[in-house]
């Protein structure tokens, strides 16, 4: 099951992506993990992508997408993979397309896990993190309820910082959303609701 994970910050895409590689042992690839992989390996494409972080710039998408290519030829992912922050855009799905048939390994499914951005902003900015353990809780937690301790809210969970979040996304992957659509890859799935639910959906979704 060859799958391109969708959705907006704040979601739910981390939880499901989490629940899949669980259960059926796919690898979840996101882009932001293999480039420092491959900076730290040091690979040639890694160093090309080193010289444009360390400047500062954006990572070319030739770069990128050699990397997910790369990756994709790793023994794991023989029997499916996740691939989570990766396309962005409609021109970057295109070369996806083509390196994947190249490899002969199509995309299954193109997954959004679709939330109202008003679900998401009062989701976000109620999430509380702990101090000490990192656990993740709501405004209702005024101490950690795995450790005790110190519950905070993180400067990215502010309202103003959310709906900009929000808005970016948009923007950017609304084309992406419509590309999978025309090529009858899309699998939207409500995810306003319980975590198991949403699973449920998503399994029963892509066949599995």
């Amino acid at each position: 099951m060859n799958i391109v994970l969708l959705g907006a910050p704040g979601a739910g895409k981390g939880t499901q992506a989490a629940k899949l590689v669980e259960e059926f042992k796919l690898p979840h690839i996101s882009t932001g993990d293999m480039l420092r992989a491959a900076v730290k390996a040091g690979t040639p494409l890694g160093q090309k992508a080193k010289s444009y972080m360390d400047a500062g710039d954006l990572v070319p998408d030739d770069v990128i997408i050699g990397l997910v290519t790369e990756r994709l030829q790793d023994a794991d992912t023989e029997n499916g993979f996740i691939l989570d922050g990766f396309p962005r855009t409609s021109a970057q799905a295109v070369a996806l397309d083509a390196e994947l048939s190249k490899l002969e390994r199509p995309l299954d499914a193109a997954l959004l896990i679709d939330v109202d951005p008003e679900v998401i902003v009062r989701r976000l900015t109620s999430r509380r993190m702990c101090k000490d353990c990192g656990y993740i809780g709501t405004v209702a937690d005024v101490t950690c309820p795995k450790c005790g301790g110190e519950m905070y809210q993180r400067d990215d969970d502010n309202e103003a910082t959310v709906r900009n979040r929000l808005d970016v996304y948009e923007k950017s992957t609304s084309p992406l959303i419509d590309y999978y659509r025309g090529c009858d890859l899309l699998v939207s799935i409500d995810g306003d609701r319980d975590p198991q639910v949403v699973y449920a959906d998503v399994k029963q979704a892509l066949g599995l």
